[in-house]
């Protein structure tokens, strides 16, 4: 008896572990399968009333009908959007915590900051491109230009001439730095907490050029408060057709345009990830959702998730590269 009840021991207890590796396997497979089966947390690492947080919760909603399951909006804003973001790259890597990230947490910041805790390249899943903003160059109406030519003229007459941006370390303080270089106009950036106070400032008469967000600015533009004179992207926009980009104004080879994407976690399961690209892709094609975002002077476009990774991996290496020469440092 001795003898046979070891071979059937070890019998049983390898029929047992497989047992357990395939309900295992199957516990997975049939998880991701069935995602989602709760609400999923889309964390917006800016304050909330911004672009990014309309775009959030006008494709959040179409999402929440696709998936079947509400996608709550959170807002984590601070340090550059870095506090919101080390939330998802700390979240459990089940779908069920996903992140609005930009090319500022995704590609800049890291160059910048003295301290990011996370790497964009390694502790991020991408999902999928949400699309893209505007940068526009703008003065007061109480400056004398009307042009990129004549404003870099009246710069290098007036040395020491500032520049607003909603703050240190943005796309905004980018493009700003970057038209200071290529023009050598020598401008101060004065960095503020937010575009609505810059905005404030400037169309009050205490600062006179900027570096805004288009969404911010446009209604200012349009309602003849503010003087456009460019924008910073590869192409004009489609809320201000007459205004030219800077390459068009006399500065070939310029180009900034701030992107955004959804990233979860590193190492989403590969069903998840395909289950939430379709739901976003499909909300961002929605005619009601691009009308609304357009509006809002923002360019919704999706991607694969594969897109995005590599933009992420090549934007981060190009903002390395200018954020060293333009020696942009943040605390």
């Amino acid at each position: 008896m001795p003898h046979r009840s070891a071979p059937a021991s070890r019998r049983a207890f390898i029929a047992s572990a497989i047992s357990l590796a395939i309900a295992s396997f199957a516990g997975n497979t049939s998880a991701a399968d069935a995602f989602p089966a709760k609400p999923i947390r889309f964390v917006v690492p800016y304050a909330a009333g911004g672009t990014t947080d309309l775009v959030a919760r006008t494709v959040g909603q179409r999402v929440a009908e696709k998936l079947g399951q509400p996608v709550v909006v959170e807002n984590r804003p601070g340090a550059g959007g870095n506090i919101g973001m080390e939330a998802v790259a700390k979240a459990p890597a089940d779908g069920y915590t996903i992140g609005f990230g930009a090319i500022s947490t995704n590609a800049l910041n890291p160059h910048i900051y003295k301290h990011v805790p996370f790497d964009p390249r390694r502790d991020f899943t991408a999902i999928s491109l949400l699309g893209t903003s505007t940068i526009v160059l703008e003065v007061s109406e109480s400056l004398p230009v009307k042009t990129v030519p004549e404003l870099i003229a009246y710069a290098k007459a007036h040395p020491g001439l500032t520049y607003a941006t909603a703050g240190t370390g943005t796309s905004m303080h980018l493009a700003g730095a970057m038209f200071s270089q290529v023009t050598q106009t020598g401008l101060t950036h004065v960095p503020y907490k937010g575009s609505s106070p810059a905005i404030n400032d400037l169309l009050g008469g205490h600062i006179q050029v900027m570096f805004d967000n288009l969404p911010a600015s446009l209604p200012h533009i349009q309602a003849g408060k503010l003087r456009a004179l460019a924008v910073a992207g590869k192409a004009r926009s489609p809320s201000l057709p007459n205004v030219p980009t800077l390459a068009e104004a006399g500065l070939p080879g310029y180009a900034v345009e701030p992107w955004f994407g959804v990233y979860g976690p590193a190492n989403l399961p590969a069903p998840v990830v395909q289950a939430l690209n379709a739901a976003f892709v499909e909300a961002l094609a929605r005619p009601d959702v691009r009308d609304k975002l357009v509006q809002a002077g923002f360019n919704p476009k999706g991607s694969t998730a594969a897109e995005l990774q590599a933009l992420t991996q090549t934007e981060y290496e190009r903002f390395g590269k200018v954020a060293k020469a333009a020696a942009i440092t943040v605390e």
